[in-house]
């Protein structure tokens, strides 16, 4: 697979700079407008192009949005395509990549997906919990045995279909899914990963359990890669990056939750503060961007619901902004700028 950058580019690029890893949290619809407003503030208050990321992680929400940046899309285009705006010369490859037909998905409500009656775990699944017991993480196995969604995410995203025709990217892009045989977690697009088409990765990627059917590659079936992680940030702690942006739509304030999604995102929270924990301690910069009060209040907790995108993307980039403006953060950020 043609995914890992050429010795050759690397090198040009210690030349001129630090490398930079982008992670693409999971966090469906309103993540992606997350993911918008975030990029599109980064690249107009630092100049920075996240298509030149040295590395993409996407999970999920963030599997889509990598995916449109690894095919040429600027962080520009990825705003006006959310709320459905008209595109700019320059975004017109979005327009030829995927069409002007926008996912409408049917409202995720909790209750539909936890009274779903799970499978039962196979052998596959057991071996690994009692071969590598710190690799197995119960609430993965869980939310992977849930029962088939009755959605099809291949109605939604057949779009991507035509990504295929252009390979993978030459750029890395990692898109995290888990495979539901087992439990494991699995990076696509990864050096050490068998060849998938691009298009089911993204998919796989996408499956979230008990909403949508798992997607098949091969002979294994695949779901969401938020179940093992929102970020999976950690996954980049081994490699030479002078700087990670994380990206965590999906990540809550502090304190106690008083619903189903505030423990969502409040697990969400704590697995990204480790992963970025995790990075910092191996010798690399984070800037991690989360929602906050007014983020939140205009993400609702729908993860598909679409009516909003345009607030969440004008919230998100105000925020980031923001943020990004501390005098402690602008002085890590001052890496893209001579990346």
């Amino acid at each position: 697979m043609s995914t890992t950058t050429s010795p050759e580019f690397r090198t040009d690029r210690a030349a001129a700079g630090p490398r930079v890893g982008l992670v693409l949290g999971a966090g469906g619809v309103v993540g992606q407008a997350y993911h918008a407003g975030v990029l599109a503030a980064l690249e107009h208050d630092h100049g920075w192009d996240p298509r030149t990321a040295d590395v993409i992680v996407g999970t999920s929400a963030g599997s889509i949005t990598g995916s449109l940046l690894r095919s040429g899309v600027p962080a520009s285009e990825l705003s006006a395509w959310t709320v459905q705006a008209p595109l700019t010369t320059e975004g017109r490859l979005l327009e030829e990549l995927f069409g002007t037909e926008h996912p409408d998905f049917q409202p995720f409500r909790a209750i539909d997906v936890i009274r779903r009656r799970p499978r039962l775990p196979g052998v596959g699944m057991v071996l690994h919990a009692l071969t590598r017991p710190r690799q197995f993480r119960p609430l993965t196995a869980a939310l992977s045995l849930l029962g088939d969604g009755d959605h099809d995410i291949f109605e939604q995203l057949a779009a991507l279909e035509r990504v295929d025709a252009r390979g993978w990217p030459e750029q890395d892009l990692w898109i995290s899914a888990v495979r539901r045989e087992d439990g494991r977690h699995v990076l696509f697009g990864h050096p050490e990963t068998p060849t998938v088409p691009w298009h089911r990765a993204v998919a796989a990627s996408c499956a979230v359990p008990g909403y949508f059917a798992p997607v098949r590659i091969g002979d294994k079936t695949y779901v969401d890669g938020g179940a093992h992680s929102p970020t999976s940030a950690d996954v980049l702690r081994e490699l030479d990056l002078g700087l990670v942006i994380v990206i965590s739509p999906m990540s809550g304030p502090p304190g106690l939750p008083r619903d189903f999604f505030g423990a969502s995102r409040l697990h969400s929270a704590r697995l990204a503060r480790q992963e970025v924990k995790a990075l910092r301690a191996a010798g690399t910069e984070v800037v991690a961007f989360r929602p906050g009060p007014s983020e939140q209040a205009v993400m609702g907790n729908d993860f598909m619901e679409s009516a909003r995108v345009q607030q969440i993307v004008q919230e998100s980039f105000l925020a980031a902004g923001a943020r990004a403006a501390r005098p402690e953060v602008r002085e890590r950020l001052s890496a893209l700028r001579t990346s």
